[in-house]
């Protein structure tokens, strides 16, 4: 279905990314995966994405917070597979305390990373989508898109700020063959979710473990985490041809917290 288009995943080497780039390099499209980590274990990624699917895939280690690094990232995709076809911004960070005690250094960190980043994939991958007459672009938000939690202004305004992006765009593209979207998971037990946990407990006063049921899961119906693999099947979805006419959607992974 997928097969010669060329995807990039960016925030690819742990957590929903990875989960994401699997699912597409297993639906034959040649992928390029982005993010941080031991150098010998993203070739070993790399390789496996390979030698496992029988695409092409390409690392690139490009700072998301840095519009330089984008640019090159993007122009060497281009390069090298002629387009960006299906585009998802994924790479995000984390921070929590309260408003008056927020880090700025962390603020314009989550910012940029979390939303500006955004704003640059997608501006460098256009052109070549609306050449083609074809593209996706799935942004993966947070339920804190659509709702907010205390100590987390940075990252629930940066996520909010991807919902209006994800609309305006998708408005822009309607008639190119492109659509443009978010998913807006809860909870999924990631790297990024795990080490937020003993700061939350510290800003709450309580147990990590009381993090996990009283905090993490109280708003979440069902109980359970979302899963890698539930957020990489959405993606899916929204990059085939069956989803051709979802556009500006801002897509509920939650368990249910939203309906609340």
């Amino acid at each position: 279905m997928l097969k010669g288009k060329t995807a990039l995943v960016t925030g690819s080497t742990s957590g929903i990314g990875l989960g994401v780039a699997e699912a597409l390099a297993e639906a034959r499209c040649n992928i390029v995966i982005n993010g941080f980590g031991d150098a010998a274990e993203i070739e070993a990624l790399r390789g496996r994405l390979e030698k496992t699917h029988g695409v092409k895939a390409r690392y690139d280690g490009a700072d998301m917070s840095k519009p330089a690094a984008i640019e090159a990232m993007i122009k060497k995709a281009v390069s090298e597979f002629g387009a960006v076809d299906i585009l998802v911004n994924n790479a995000g960070i984390q921070h929590v305390a309260p408003v008056d005690e927020f880090p700025p250094d962390k603020w314009d960190a989550i910012i940029a990373i979390n939303l500006v980043s955004n704003f640059h994939t997608i501006r460098h991958a256009l052109p070549g989508m609306k050449k083609k007459g074809w593209g996706r672009i799935i942004n993966i938000a947070s339920a804190h898109a659509l709702v907010a939690s205390p100590f987390k202004s940075a990252y629930v305004a940066a996520k909010h700020g991807v919902a209006g992006l994800t609309k305006t765009v998708a408005l822009e593209v309607a008639q190119q063959g492109i659509t443009v979207n978010a998913i807006c998971p809860a909870y999924v037990l990631t790297p990024l979710v795990e080490k937020q946990i003993p700061d939350t407990a510290k800003a709450r006063g309580i147990t990590e473990q009381q993090v996990m049921t009283d905090v993490l899961l109280a708003a979440q119906p069902t109980k359970k985490f979302v899963t890698i693999e539930q957020v990489a099947g959405l993606a899916m979805y929204l990059a085939s041809e069956q989803a051709a006419s979802v556009t500006g959607a801002i897509l509920s992974i939650d368990g249910g917290w939203t309906a609340q």
